[in-house]
Parts: structure tokens; sequence; C-alpha cells
């Protein structure tokens, strides 16, 4: 368990939806809090909110190396060591891949995907090298797991952060560093708006955005979960430890029904040469994963 009151906390996209739930929950919580966000208005109006309190706000784009390293360095400076990281900063393209160009997946890819690689690479060997714990939790999706023909980059770009979270976690057991992954579901956020914070460098290959359509996904997002509620049972899930945070139990008999799917689709196959080697390795292999999930279960 993560005892989480005095730790510092560096949340991405914390200044609205999501990310602005986890720094109230965390504040609540006892920690100092950064919110880092692109959009500096936010930043400010999320600031006159949490007055009063210990959280400081950073602008950052989380696509930028050295922007990340920077910020790193400010916080760290005036809030102490960062010991729960949440890579929570997200943008969606509501279009499919093959209607896709290459500045659409740069920008998806650099926010959803090097965003959580930036964050990690950043943070982790301090907490490493400090030897405090922590817990590190990236914000993924349930398109991480159920994909339609869009947004396709948004599911690629999930599915990628989904192996990432993983492989972390049982990395980091060894250093008492816990790993979470969080998959919402809809959310009252304003992603719906991710056109807006688009890069200049990134808009050549960009489609002309369509205002009814945006306007439509508005009045969608407005039924979303509050992200008080997302927060709340995240902070619930990694102090109990847990890796996949489901925050929305809507989706279960959907993903017990995919996974139905998945594994009808293994066939019983006549045994083929070299089929008792490979089992001996798999079964070395299924060991040793099996071992790491327990160690990590039991941080």
């Amino acid at each position: 368990m993560t005892q989480l009151a005095g730790r510092t906390a560096f949340v991405t996209g914390g200044a609205n939806g999501v990310g602005l739930g986890l720094a109230r929950a965390l504040l609540a919580e006892g920690c100092k809090v950064a919110i880092a966000d692109v959009r500096e208005d936010s930043i400010e109006a999320a600031l006159k909110l949490l007055e009063n309190q210990h959280v400081m706000g950073v602008p950052l784009d989380v696509a930028s190396r050295e922007s990340f390293a920077q910020a790193a360095d400010r916080v760290e400076a005036e809030l102490g060591p960062v010991s729960l990281l949440f890579n929570n900063a997200g943008v969606n393209l509501f279009q499919t891949i093959d209607d896709s160009s290459y500045d659409d997946w740069d920008w998806l890819l650099g926010v959803n995907l090097h965003g959580v690689i930036n964050g990690v690479t950043t943070f982790v060997p301090r907490m490493k090298e400090r030897g405090l714990g922590g817990h590190v939790c990236n914000t993924a999706s349930m398109a991480a797991f159920l994909c339609n023909g869009a947004p396709g980059i948004y599911n690629t770009t999930k599915f990628a952060v989904r192996g990432l979270s993983e492989s972390l976690r049982y990395s980091l057991a060894a250093h008492g560093i816990g790993v979470s992954m969080l998959c919402p579901g809809l959310v009252k956020s304003q992603i719906y708006a991710s056109d807006a914070i688009r890069p200049e460098a990134l808009k050549a290959g960009a489609k002309e955005v369509n205002t009814e359509f945006v306007s439509n996904l508005e009045k969608l997002h407005q039924a979303g979960m509050e992200p008080e509620v997302i927060a709340a049972r995240t902070l619930e899930a990694i102090q109990e430890n847990r890796f996949y945070i489901f925050s929305h139990p809507e989706f279960q008999d959907e993903l017990a029904e995919v996974f139905d799917e998945v594994l009808a689709d293994f066939r019983e196959y006549p045994e083929d040469p070299g089929l008792a080697d490979r089992l001996q390795i798999e079964a070395g292999r299924r060991a040793s994963y099996k071992k790491a999930r327990e160690a990590a279960n039991a941080l």
C-alpha cells in the first residue's frame, strides 16, 4: 500500500477533467501537488480553485523531453521530491487510421504515448535513486481494450500505454514503486476540444475542424462521469496497489464478451515439430511472468 499523505504528486493534464479531479483528491489526502498543463489560462483558473493549498502550476507540453526535465527540476525545488506521478494528459482525433495524416500521428503519439514515456523517463530514475517508494499511474482508457474504426490513432496510443504500464509495474516492484493504469470510459472533460491545443507545426496535415461535430461531442461529454468520482476511485485503487483501475463498471460485461471472442479464436492443431522444446521454453517464461505478477501484487 502506498501512503499518500506528505508526498509530492505531479499530474499532467492537471488543469481540467480527470487531472483536476486528481489534484483535488490528492490535496485532500495531504499531498503537495504540481499541476502541469499545456493551457496556461486553465492552470491559472485551476490555481484559483485550489488556492491556499500546497499546489503549484507548471506550463508543460508533455511531448517535449526538455520541457519535462525543466518542469521536474522546478517542481522538486519548490515542493520536494516527486514520488507520485500521474501521466494523465491526452488528446483525441475522432477519425479513422486510413483517413489520418503523418501530422495526426505525430501529434497523438507525441502527447498520449511519448508524454507517458517522457514522464516515466524523467521521474522514475529519480524515484528509484531516492528509495522512497511511490507510485506511477498512467491514464489509458477503455480504448486500451475496446476498438472501433474511429478513433484509430487514439486506440493505438492507449494500447501502447497498456503494454508500457504493465511492463513497468514488474520492473519497478523491486524498488517498492507501484504502477497502475487508469481506464476510464466517458468523462466530463474537454477532450472533445483537442483541436484547440494542436501545435501549429503539426497542423499541415489536419482536416478542417467540423464545428457541428465538436458541438455534439461536447454535449455527449457532459453526460460523462464526474472527474471527482474517477479521482476517488483512482486513489482507492492506488492505495490497494491494483494495476487495472476500471472506474466505469458498466464496461465489465462488454470486456468479458471481447475476451471470450479472443479465446474463441484459438484452434487445436496437430502437433508440429519442435513443440516439446517450445513448451519447455514457454514453461519457464510462464513461471517468470507469474512470479513477476506476484511480486508486483505484493507491494
